[in-house]
């Protein structure tokens, strides 16, 4: 049974234009997940912050498959994970837990993401983590964290460790679990996980191919941050990226801005 199906009341126009856009982004995001294969039947989570409230965000009901997530569906929480909509849907608290820690500490990230995929639980399964193999790895390693893994994320004690290990950094690897990241907007954290997902298949085929592999110069890495703004012309990649995932999202699985 889709969201459709469950006749979730629209919250068009019942909630400010700005939340509103927030929403249809967030459920473009979560479809556009289920879209490249990253998510993990309902086990993952992607939190944006409500426009003017620092201290609500957006998340997925759990129960629904990415695929099936729309804008109304999706549910307000503070930042202890209370549900602040009538839902009908609980939230996962292991989800909010990583979730709610980095909200609290990154003011400056509207949008946290989280997933599990084959190839990012098993490079963060090796010790040596991201390689230099890639262009693409640049940007990731430069601003790169990792967190050492703790069990299942339900336990309050840990978000300490967790903001401290991802500093300002807008990639975090947690160990032996999957990818994290932060974005300024939902289409920078889409962005850089696409980034993050590509860097990490990669590697995982360099390194099946059993044959000495070439490593970036770190100097090169020291000036990623600066080569991606200009290629993007300092506007970020997101911006640049969003439209046309959302014209590829509505060509292939439409119906997430109800």
């Amino acid at each position: 049974m889709g969201a459709n199906d469950l006749r979730i009341p629209s919250l068009r126009g019942h909630v400010s234009d700005e939340e509103w856009r927030t929403r249809l982004d967030l459920a473009a995001a979560y479809r556009l997940v289920a879209l490249f294969k990253w998510d993990d039947l309902v086990f993952t989570h992607i939190s944006a912050r409500v426009p003017g409230r620092d201290n609500e965000f957006l998340i997925n009901p759990y129960g629904l498959m990415f695929e099936e997530i729309t804008a109304s569906s999706l549910v307000r929480v503070d930042t202890a994970g209370n549900k602040l909509d009538d839902s009908p849907f609980p939230v996962n608290p292991a989800g909010f837990t990583i979730h709610s820690a980095i909200h609290g500490a990154r003011h400056d990230a509207q949008c946290v993401l989280h997933t599990h995929t084959l190839n990012g639980v098993a490079v963060s399964a090796q010790k040596g983590g991201v390689l230099p193999l890639s262009q693409q790895s640049i940007f990731v390693l430069s601003s790169l964290a990792y967190h050492d893994y703790e069990g299942v994320a339900l336990n309050d004690e840990e978000k300490p460790r967790l903001v401290a290990d991802v500093g300002d950094r807008n990639f975090l690897m947690l160990r032996n679990h999957g990818l994290l990241t932060l974005g300024a907007t939902i289409a920078d954290a889409f962005l850089n996980m696409y980034l993050f997902e590509a860097v990490c298949t990669i590697q995982v085929r360099a390194l099946a191919g059993s044959r000495e592999l070439v490593h970036v110069d770190p100097r090169i890495i020291a000036g990623a941050q600066a080569q991606a703004r200009q290629v993007t012309r300092g506007v970020g990649g997101g911006a640049l990226t969003w439209p046309g995932l959302r014209r590829r999202l509505d060509r292939q699985n439409p119906g997430y801005a109800d």
